[in-house]
Order: structure tokens, then C-alpha cells, then sequence
């Protein structure tokens, strides 16, 4: 490490002013594959500098990736050693693309249930959220990639994400919004991406409390901070907060050039971005360029400031072996990487509803019906957006592991996908040519459902909706006439399963009127292959739900002041009380639960015993004659605050994931984090109130199954 620092600072004291100026700030990549480039200096070895897309895969422009399933599916498998895997792919992929920094993982904390982006992130709960961005960050990094932890901080909806102000109380922040950043910094990721929004009248890229002070002064991060694209909203005040990197650095003009001509009209695009709100001005760049150059000759900016951007950006291209060359070629599309996609994807199948019909039986006549049953669900649209060399429909997964009859009925007409970048003028696309594009010779039926319904045994209805960065949901409704579907099927169907892919929480008003329910999320390039395995028994449904589903109108942010905001002002007035904590303080029954999710097999707690402050013992029995994946959850239940402090009724304190044979029991050790138990003082910081806490163990925030006490003093 010493010899590191000496070595960057060697090559800071030997750069000129020009060429630092070029270092913190990005140019057009000549390759035209990366979302941000940097060049480097040639007469001092430092390399040109390559981050990329990555959320989900490798963003490469123009180029095949593996498609994984979204950061939500993979939050659901509740198992933090999964996203550490897909880190190290997404890692080798990055490699293998002649990239050096992913723009990954998407950190932030699911508050709004609408949020167009939900699909990017990890849960409700900063516990969860945090654990699995500390893995994908440890894998990124692990492989000598540099991960990007985003958006820092309080970046919670599209609508009006560009300056929309998140009013939001500091123990609330502590509490809720920051844990998972601070995570990813424990983790060691090397770069983090600001906000476009502002939180508590500042806008993040300029945010020196928030930057400076809590995150590279508090937590002593050591990487650099670069803005989100065309993020900045000044040169001094974003250089004097700690932004180091401003991305791209160009004007859109200079990265894509003028429109199309032969494009949309001017009132097209006019109506396509207007149904969009979170675009940013893509002509405000630059402010790291001769600006900056200017306000350090001012005195506005210190001198030394300019050396610490350069300082910290140069560290990270020395940690992962940029600066001498100690880099693999890193690999892509391999079986490893394959089979990996899918395993997550099954894990990540949250299994709502089952009155008996899951498991298929093999030899049964299956109907296949939903708008997009001929195409798999990759994922969102926007930054996050993956082209995969081979991808598997439900169409072609059901017809392949099926040994009965499978009809296939689409019902209602197909719900096209939405993208940000489909509805940017100034953006040119450069993706890989589609193949194997179905057509489809007559438009669909409900009539056309129902009779395909009615001569199979069991009718396996996809329904999906379709998100996108830059824009949220206008309801948690599924999107076109598939409600309709649904109950249409439903009342015809002999029995009826419902595989949902989500980009977050939807309403189901028709659940009791179909025997199964599955919510899949968006699964990847795997979909097909994965929900076959799940639906036929082949594979056990491990996942859990990482956001509570409920009734629109029951969620804690349906006020316009708290959501979408009044007058650009977002009022974070339920403070620490989102997701489960809401439903528990208010008393409301949620649809399903967090946390919660059936398995073929049935399992049976045993007394829960604490074997030190830290750790619950249970004995957990599987009582089914299959093998089955439970995930043991606990739940601290606080003591009496003192006046005026408010807690919540409930806690997620710490996780176990087991598989276990038919039959066996085995003794499982729960690890509590100490945070679970604390609360943020904002005079004193974390304080842990003496008193006995109660630690619920269980299978969801609602389902608990034995307690234990565990005294703090």
C-alpha cells in the first residue's frame, strides 16, 4: 500500500495542470463502446480509462453480454454470497470488454413503490440493501474491476429526479438511506456516484456535508467520487464538496453528434421525452474543464484539491493494476457465467400462492398464455439495459421441460418495453441486430386464452409490466388488459398459476381466484429455463420478498408532499417508517408481507436460544418428503424508547439461508447486527438503549415462529 501511495504521488507531482485538468473530467471514448472515458498520459503510463453500464450486465455499446436477473431478483434470494458471485462476472465481463470500472451496483433504498428504477436496486430494508451491495461490490472488486455504488444518496424516484429535494431528517438518513453506501465503502469499492437530486435544499453533486465530511472524512473513503451524467450544477461548489470526477465532461453534441435528420419530428421527440421527467440537460458540461482551471487561479478552489481529485482517481487505477498493466483478459458468456444467471434467477422466484397445484405434474397439458410468453424478461430500460447472446422465452422454457401437451395463447396484445434511450433524440443506439423476432400472424384474444384454458389441465398465465429508468409507474396496476386476462382465465381454467415479472411491487386483485401466484421479477437471459425448473418441481422456489406488496393506497408515501412532491420538494415526513416498519406501526395488513415466501417443502422451528449478544441458535426441521431452501429470518423487537423516540415495531437484524433433505433437521446460527439494536442520536450518534430486546425468528416480518430475549446494557 505504501508503495502505492508513493508511486501515485510520484505521478501527481509530475503531471502538468493540463494534463490533471483531462484526468477529472470525461472525453468521447474513440472505441465508442464506454459510457464514460478518460484519456490517460501517455508520457507517464497512465492509461486511457474505460467505466461502463453494469448493473445487470455488461452495457457495452453494440456488444453481447450475459443478461442476469435484476438486483431485486437477486436481493430476494437473501443470500449476499450470490451477489458476490455476480459481481465477480459482471467483473470478468467488463474485462473481457476492454472496460475498467463498473457503473454498479445501484444502491439505493426502495421507498417508493413506483419508482421506474426499483428493479435496479436491492430492498426496503437498509440491512438487506446493505449486505448485498457490500457483495457485489467485494466481487467487482475481487476481480480488479472498480465498482461504482449509486446514487448517493436520497435518489428514491425518477419523477423530477434532476431537482427534485429530498427533505429528509439526519437520523433518518443514518438510519435508513446511508447504511447501504457506507456498506459499500467497508466493501472497498473504489468510486461512488452522486445524485442528480437534492437532499435538503443542495444538490448532491455540490453536497459537502454529505460528501466531504460523512463520506470520505466519517467513513474515510479513500476512492473518488464522480458525478452522474451531465449531474453537475457547479465548478466550485462541486469541487470544494469532494466531487472529483465529472462524467461525461462533454456536451451530448461531442459524444453523439447532432440528430439524426431522418429522425423523429421535432414534435415526436417533443411528446416522447415528455413522457419522461427525470432527463437531464445534456448541454450543462464541462465545469471540470478550463472553469475549473479558472476558479483555482480565483483562490475559489484550492490548488491541493485539484492534486486530491487526481490523487484519488489515479489510486484506483493503481489498486486494480491499470497503472502496470496486472490485469486477465477476464472472460464472457461462459457456462460458469451462464449457469449462474440461471441458478439466481430460480433462487430469486418468490412462490406467493400455492393451493396445491405446484409442483406440475410431468405428463400435464399445459396452457401457456400472457402477451410476452415468445420473449424473455431481461430487465428495465435505461443504463441498466443488457443484450445477451442467447436468451430462453417461458414459450420455449414450458415447451422444452414439459412432457404433456403445451398450447400457447398470447390473450391480450404484447406490453412493449419502454426506454430511456428510445426516447432520447440526441442518442444514436448501437445495439446488436434481433434475432429470432417473432411475428405473429393475427392479433390475440381473451376468447383465443380462455379456450386454450379450458381443454388443458393447468393454465400457467406470465403477466409482466414495464419500467424504465427516467420515469416512474403512474400505479402498481398491471399495465394493458392482463387483470382481465387473468380473471378471464381464471373462471374458465380448471386451475390457474400466475408467474408475475416485476420491476417491483404490483397489485393482484384477482389472487384468490387462482390456485398459484409467483412473482419472478425480471429474470435475465435465464427466464424461460428458470421458471420451467421452478414450476415443475425441478427446482425448490427459494426466494423471499425484499419489498412488502400492498395496496397502493396503503403504502407510506401516497401523500403529493411526500411523493412526487410539492413545488420540487419531496417530504420524507414518514421518516423511518418505510416498507414493513410502515405497515407495522400503522396497524395495516399488507397484501404479502417482506420477507415472505412458500417452498415445496414444509418446515418446523424449534426453540430459539441466544448463545452470546450476538447470535440466536434454532433447530429448524424439514418436514416434507423433498429437499427444500428455507431462509431463517430474525427480527429485533426494541424496549420502551425514551419519550419522544421514536422506534419501530420491528427490525431485520440478521439472515440464514439452509437447504435441507427430506426429513433432516439442523441447528442454524443466526448472526445479529449490532445496528439492529441501535437507533442514531444526532447529538451522540449509535446508541443502544439498555433493556431486553426480543428477537423474533421466523419466515417473514409476519410469520414468526419463536422468540428469544437478549439483553443490552
Amino acid at each position: 500500500m505504501a508503495d502505492t501511495i508513493d508511486r501515485v504521488g510520484r505521478l501527481v507531482s509530475a503531471l502538468t495542470r493540463e494534463e490533471k485538468l483531462r484526468l477529472v473530467r470525461g472525453a468521447p471514448d474513440p472505441e465508442g463502446t464506454a459510457t464514460g472515458y478518460v484519456p490517460g498520459v501517455e508520457r507517464l503510463g497512465v492509461p486511457e480509462y474505460r467505466l461502463v453500464d453494469g448493473p445487470l450486465g455488461v452495457r457495452a455499446e453494440g456488444e453481447r453480454a450475459t443478461a442476469f436477473p435484476a438486483s431485486l431478483a437477486l436481493a430476494a434470494t437473501f443470500e449476499p454470497e450470490l451477489a458476490r458471485r455476480q459481481g465477480a462476472a459482471l467483473a470478468r465481463e467488463a474485462k473481457a470488454r476492454g472496460q475498467d470500472a463498473l457503473l454498479a451496483p445501484g444502491v439505493n433504498l426502495v421507498r417508493v413503490p413506483q419508482c421506474g428504477r426499483n428493479f435496479e436496486y436491492f430492498s426496503e430494508d437498509p440491512l438487506l440493501a446493505a449486505r448485498f451491495a457490500a457483495g457485489v461490490v467485494e466481487g467487482i472488486q475481487g476481480e480488479d474491476v472498480i465498482a461504482t455504488a449509486k446514487h448517493y444518496v436520497a435518489n428514491n424516484q425518477e419523477r423530477n429526479r434532476t431537482d427534485v429535494n429530498a427533505a429528509v431528517d439526519e437520523r433518518t438518513l443514518r438510519e435508513r438511506y446511508l447504511p447501504a453506501f457506507r456498506a459499500a465503502v467497508e466493501a472497498g469499492v473504489g468510486s461512488v456516484m452522486t445524485a442528480y437530486n437534492r437532499v435538503n435544499g443542495t444538490h448532491m453533486s455540490d453536497h459537502r456535508y454529505l460528501v466531504r465530511d460523512v463520506l470520505k472524512g466519517e467513513w474515510g473513503f479513500e476512492g473518488y467520487v464522480v458525478s452522474d451524467w451531465y449531474g453537475l450544477e457547479s465548478t466550485v461548489g462541486a469541487a470544494n464538496a469532494g466531487l472529483d470526477l465529472e462524467m461525461p465532461g462533454v456536451p451530448v453534441t461531442e459524444l453523439h453528434g447532432p440528430a439524426d435528420g431522418d429522425g423523429p419530428t421535432e414534435a415526436e421527440e417533443d411528446a416522447d421525452v415528455a413522457s419522461l421527467d427525470g432527463i437531464p440537460d445534456g448541454t450543462r458540461a464541462g465545469f471540470f474543464g478550463e472553469p475549473l482551471a479558472d476558479a483555482i487561479d480565483d483562490g475559489a478552489v484550492p490548488a491541493d484539491r485539484l492534486d486530491d481529485m487526481v490523487r484519488r482517481i489515479l489510486g484506483q487505477l493503481a489498486r486494480v493494476g491499470l497503472l502496470d498493466g496486472r490485469r486477465d483478459d477476464g472472460a464472457i458468456d461462459t457456462p460458469e457465467h451462464r449457469d449462474l444467471a440461471e441458478r439466481i434467477a430460480v433462487r430469486g422466484t418468490v412462490l406467493l400462492e400455492n393451493d396445491g397445484v405446484l409442483p406440475l405434474e410431468d405428463g400435464a397439458n399445459v396452457a401457456v398464455i400472457g402477451p410476452n410468453v415468445h420473449e424473455p424478461t431481461l430487465g428495465g430500460g435505461g443504463s441498466s439495459e443488457t443484450t445477451p447472446f442467447s436468451a430462453v422465452s417461458p414459450r420455449e422454457g414450458m415447451s422444452s421441460r414439459a412432457a404433456g401437451e403445451v398450447t400457447v395463447a398470447r390473450g391480450v396484445r404484447e406490453i412493449e418495453d419502454v426506454s430511456l434511450f428510445d426516447r432520447l433524440p440526441f442518442v444514436e443506439r448501437k445495439s446488436p441486430e434481433d434475432e429470432g423476432v417473432e411475428e405473429h400472424a393475427s392479433d390475440p384474444s381473451i376468447e383465443e386464452a380462455v379456450a386454450a384454458a379450458e381443454s388443458a389441465d393447468v393454465a400457467v398465465v406470465f403477466v409482466r409490466d414495464a419500467t424504465t429508468e427516467a420515469r416512474d409507474r403512474d400505479d402498481l396496476r398491471l399495465p394493458g388488459e392482463q387483470d382481465a386476462l387473468i380473471e378471464s382465465v381464471a373462471a374458465a381454467a380448471e386451475r390457474t398459476v400466475v408467474v408475475v415479472n416485476s420491476g417491483g411491487p404490483v397489485e393482484v386483485p384477482w389472487r384468490e381466484d387462482v390456485e398459484a401466484l409467483l412473482e419472478a421479477w425480471y429474470p435475465g437471459q435465464a427466464h424461460g429455463d428458470a421458471i420451467a425448473a421452478v414450476l415443475y418441481g425441478d427446482r425448490d422456489p427459494g426466494g423471499r420478498l425484499p419489498v412488502t406488496f400492498a395496496r397502493e393506497e396503503d403504502y407510506p408515501a401516497t401523500e403529493e408532499t411526500r411523493y412526487p412532491g410539492v413545488d420540487g420538494e419531496a417530504t420524507y415526513a414518514e421518516g423511518l417508517f418505510v416498507g414493513y416498519r410502515h405497515f407495522d406501526a400503522a396497524g395495516r395488513e399488507p397484501t404479502y408481507p417482506f420477507g415472505h415466501g412458500h417452498s415445496y417443502a414444509d418446515f418446523r422451528y424449534g426453540d430459539a436460544t441466544a448463545t452470546d449478544r450476538a447470535t440466536v441458535r434454532v433447530a429448524v426441521e424439514n418436514l416434507a418428503e423433498r429437499t427444500g431452501r428455507e431462509v431463517v429470518q430474525a427480527y429485533v423487537r426494541p424496549p420502551a424508547a425514551p419519550d419522544g423516540i421514536a422506534r419501530p415495531v420491528r427490525e431485520l437484524a440478521g439472515v440464514a439461508t439452509i437447504e435441507l433433505p427430506a426429513g433432516a433437521t439442523r441447528t442454524v446460527d443466526v448472526e445479529l447486527d449490532e445496528r439492529a439494536f441501535a437507533r442514531y442520536d444526532p447529538e451522540r450518534g449509535w446508541v443502544t438503549d439498555a433493556g431486553r430486546y426480543v428477537v423474533e425468528v421466523g419466515r417473514s416480518s409476519r410469520d414468526v415462529r419463536t422468540t428469544v430475549g437478549v439483553d443490552r446494557d
